[in-house]
């Protein structure tokens, strides 16, 4: 087909969410036809957010600052936290416009079977955010898994003793759905319609 270069492109848009052999094909296909408008652009954005992106020290999303946008934001409400399994539920929420607070990301859910345990989620910095006294409500929009809702109690057990209401995202959200795949509105519904946990 090409030489060792077009081969590891395409091998390395393979890997990418979405994209299979045959996708990675025709993306590295079209990149290469356009180089200068296409290739180029893309390789600095990449590089460019590789240097600079870095998670929140506050909440652990993705951004070029620290605290991040929507942590630095003096219009968001800071009594209240949304707790989320990734940065893609995040920015899903965000894309939503549902969520005037601050949010929190786990960086995943307890799972046996994947050898996830409390150790290896983003906790101790939530329960400090909560310590602090500003917090009022933290919602939990973690995603309708036996994963998430095991992950839902441990949380609960952990929260309740500190004084805050512990709430979580209900109507909306289908029993094995995953929040980045939702649309707007099903968001919305959720998070509004959110009840004590």
């Amino acid at each position: 087909m090409g030489g060792p270069e077009i081969d590891r492109l395409i091998g390395l848009l393979a890997r990418l969410p979405g994209f299979g052999p045959r996708s990675a094909r025709r993306a590295a296909l079209r990149l290469l036809q356009q180089p200068e408008t296409r290739m180029l652009p893309l390789a600095n954005a990449l590089a460019e957010a590789a240097r600079a992106v870095r998670p929140c020290a506050a909440c652990g999303n993705l951004d070029s600052q620290d605290p991040c946008t929507i942590c630095a934001d003096p219009h968001r409400d800071h009594g209240l936290i949304c707790v989320v399994e990734g940065v893609g539920d995040l920015w899903a929420l965000e894309r939503a416009h549902v969520h005037r607070g601050r949010y929190h990301v786990l960086g995943g859910t307890l799972s046996a079977l994947a050898g996830t345990g409390p150790d290896d989620l983003n906790v101790e910095p939530l329960l400090a955010r909560v310590r602090e006294g500003e917090v009022a409500e933290v919602i939990l929009a973690l995603g309708a898994t036996v994963e998430g809702a095991t992950t839902m109690h441990w949380l609960t057990e952990r929260l309740k003793p500190l004084g805050v209401v512990v709430s979580r995202v209900s109507q909306g959200v289908p029993m094995g759905g995953a929040l980045d795949v939702l649309d707007d509105g099903t968001l919305a519904a959720a998070l509004r319609s959110r009840r004590p946990f």
